[in-house]
């Protein structure tokens, strides 16, 4: 096909584009909430991210260690928790830092600090907060403090004890929650990216429709089916590309709007910020699923009238 051919092509499918009228006008209009439902999806799955993200950060073990054991060997065992590949950070809390920040949650309880003044000395123990970068692993890195303890110079193990067990029933709640809610989002992805395909096919077919005699006639004068798609093909572009623009013109106030009203609800996760700096990769994923969708649902729709 020789540069001729294609600017014809070209110069046929923006044609056939403008002097659609009102069913190129329907076209872009199901194409934009097509788009529109891609980029909610977009959303929907960056929110649940965050979500998650938030939820599992608050999850800990924490480890306690016996009030004679030395900064040198809980910072060893620190060392070696950091270690391990299922970590994603470790907080050491000192034995003062824990009596600070109890009197500190306390400090309108006037009894409880007087029964901790009356005690005569620190009754907390130093502590290690474990972050694990999947909830299912917490149970092995328990496994692993418990398999190998860490003694003292007198031969004493320095754990005093670690509250996996109190925290396992929440954990494994979380763990199934964060399971099932990703298992549930990829269905809802995919159920909707499917439906935008449906719906981008059939509108497109119906455009098709309206030009079914002129590519009868076009085959009755020898026309190829390359020559015969490639029109359609490219008013199916055009149509995505306008119908992207189109989304990602409205999400800016939309987004914005929207992160006013809900940004107490999601706990700091602002959608409009999110927009603004992911607005990159957001053009791109839009840009290409319209002209992909576009393209995709000519060559589909165009099929039955080349009978091929």
């Amino acid at each position: 096909m020789d540069w001729m051919i294609i600017k014809r092509v070209l110069v046929t499918g923006f044609k056939n584009f403008t002097r659609g009228g009102a069913v190129s006008a329907a076209t872009v209009l199901i194409m934009t909430v097509t788009l529109a439902i891609i980029a909610s999806l977009i959303f929907l799955s960056a929110l649940l991210t965050f979500t998650l993200d938030t939820i599992t950060s608050k999850v800990d073990v924490s480890v306690y260690f016996v009030t004679t054991a030395s900064e040198q060997d809980i910072f060893a065992v620190r060392d070696q928790i950091k270690k391990l590949p299922q970590v994603a950070g470790v907080t050491y809390t000192s034995a003062a830092d824990a009596l600070a920040s109890f009197r500190e949650r306390h400090a309108t309880d006037q009894l409880t600090l007087q029964a901790l003044t009356e005690l005569g000395g620190n009754p907390l123990d130093a502590s290690l907060e474990i972050r694990a970068k999947d909830p299912t692993q917490y149970e092995s890195i328990t496994s692993f403090l418990e398999a190998s303890p860490v003694l003292s110079a007198g031969g004493a193990s320095i754990v005093d004890r670690i509250n996996y067990a109190q925290n396992k029933e929440v954990i494994d709640r979380l763990a199934l929650a964060i399971q099932a809610t990703r298992e549930v989002g990829l269905a809802v992805v995919v159920i909707f990216a499917l439906a935008s395909i449906l719906i981008a096919f059939a509108t497109v077919r119906l455009a098709i429709y309206t030009a079914k005699d002129e590519i009868a006639v076009m085959r009755l004068v020898g026309a190829s089916n390359a020559y015969i798609q490639g029109p359609f093909i490219v008013t199916g572009v055009i149509t995505g590309i306008i119908s992207a623009a189109l989304v990602l013109g409205l999400l800016w106030p939309a987004t914005w709007y929207v992160g006013t009203k809900t940004a107490d609800w999601f706990s700091g996760f602002s959608i409009a910020s999110y927009y603004s700096s992911h607005f990159p990769i957001i053009f791109c994923i839009l840009m290409v699923s319209g002209v992909a969708l576009g393209a995709i649902a000519s060559v589909f729709a165009i099929r039955k009238y080349l009978k091929v």
